[in-house]
């Protein structure tokens, strides 16, 4: 069902019949994990849960980067708006509660927030408009990280400035094969563009086989399928089901260009806490456009207000925290299409168009449409 209305029944190409025969053919027990928002929106879309035996189950992790991003920046992020600052962001952060309000109620109330499609967006206006303190709150994975960190190696106005809240993937992973009852992980194609296949190694060496995957329904069919062999074989390994678009050393360009501009650092995810070596932060070669940093004396007591009024304030009951490390499904929330839908979301999980809730709720309880 999509917003009411009967979904029509998607083709299946001969490849896909194959496969989903294939996966139907192995009795290996298998709980596969995958770490990323569109492999989700495949999932629910093409209803490919429907279509898999008992024996194979695949949850969703931490792929979203709307989804991790703690609350605590968008607090931050808030403040520098009620300080004075342009803040400029993706659309779907803009509705991503804080610990208190989102930077669509900032707005509302009257701080310069706006959205951006890139970081390129908000250097242009922070050219066109001089007189403004343009902060830049970045967010995301691996695959957005390269373009921050090219926009800072070329000269920049002296008024821009990035928030930088981002996550480095495999980190997460490792900790979620230690702590959550998962056998195997497909790794997202588009992390692996610029990391390649090498980070996901470790994993394997600790026993979980593990297959990059790209994101149509018959990429995400074929992984499941490779880790089943893996499985039926009794061996890990990291396998490359998306050779089309990654190789093993990832982009050695975008990898240099991450490296010149940040170093790693611990970092805190939604739901999650605190990973050592997760998160990118800017060197200190670069801590003059470190909006944190540079206008700290200004955030500083809209931010104690912030925090203050999140002590008084009643939330609602969300579990997006367990729906993020694959310990539950979004029908087993209270407020899922009650309390919490796409236009009135109590947490970020139902705010981002690759969050597991909002999926879910758009395509079915259960994870989506039939495709066969």
């Amino acid at each position: 069902m999509e917003n009411g209305k009967s979904l029509s029944k998607p083709a299946v190409s001969e490849f896909e019949k194959n496969l989903i025969e294939r996966i139907k053919g192995s009795e290996v027990p298998l709980r596969i994990m995958h770490v990323c928002g569109t492999h989700e929106r495949t999932i629910a879309k093409y209803g490919l849960r429907s279509v898999l035996p008992q024996n194979i189950e695949v949850i969703s992790g931490p792929g979203c980067p709307v989804c991790v991003t703690p609350e605590e920046d968008i607090n931050i992020a808030i403040a520098l708006a009620k300080s004075g600052a342009t803040v400029v962001t993706f659309g779907d952060m803009m509705r991503v509660p804080g610990s208190a309000e989102s930077l669509l109620d900032a707005k509302s109330e009257g701080a310069d927030v706006r959205m951006v499609y890139s970081i390129d967006d908000a250097i242009a206006l922070a050219e066109k408009k001089p007189e403004l303190e343009v902060v830049f709150f970045g967010i995301g994975f691996e695959t957005t990280v390269p373009a921050n960190a090219a926009a800072l190696l070329r000269d920049t106005p002296e008024n821009f400035s990035l928030f930088a809240s981002q996550k480095q993937t495999p980190p997460a992973i490792n900790l979620l094969a230690s702590d959550t009852n998962v056998d195997a992980f497909i790794a997202p194609g588009h992390v692996a563009t610029i990391i390649g296949t090498k980070p996901f190694e470790p994993l394997a060496e600790k026993g979980f086989p593990v297959v990059v995957s790209g994101f149509e329904a018959g990429d995400i069919l074929l992984g499941i399928n490779i880790l089943q062999m893996q499985a039926e074989k009794g061996i890990s390994r990291v396998d490359n089901g998306y050779p089309r678009v990654v190789k093993p050393e990832g982009n050695t360009i975008a990898l240099k260009m991450m490296n010149e501009v940040f170093e790693t650092s611990g970092s805190e995810w939604r739901g999650i806490g605190n990973i050592e070596d997760s998160g990118l932060v800017l060197r200190k070669e670069f801590e003059e456009k470190d909006a944190v940093k540079k206008y700290e004396d200004l955030y500083s007591a809209p931010l104690a207000e912030i925090r203050a009024k999140a002590e008084k304030k009643d939330k609602k009951r969300c579990i997006c925290a367990a729906i993020l490390t694959g310990k539950a499904k979004p029908s087993k929330c209270p407020n899922f299409r009650k309390e919490c839908t796409p236009k009135n979301p109590s947490g970020p999980c139902m705010v981002s168009q690759e969050g597991m809730c909002y999926n879910w709720f758009k395509y079915s309880r259960e994870g989506g449409g039939r495709l066969a």
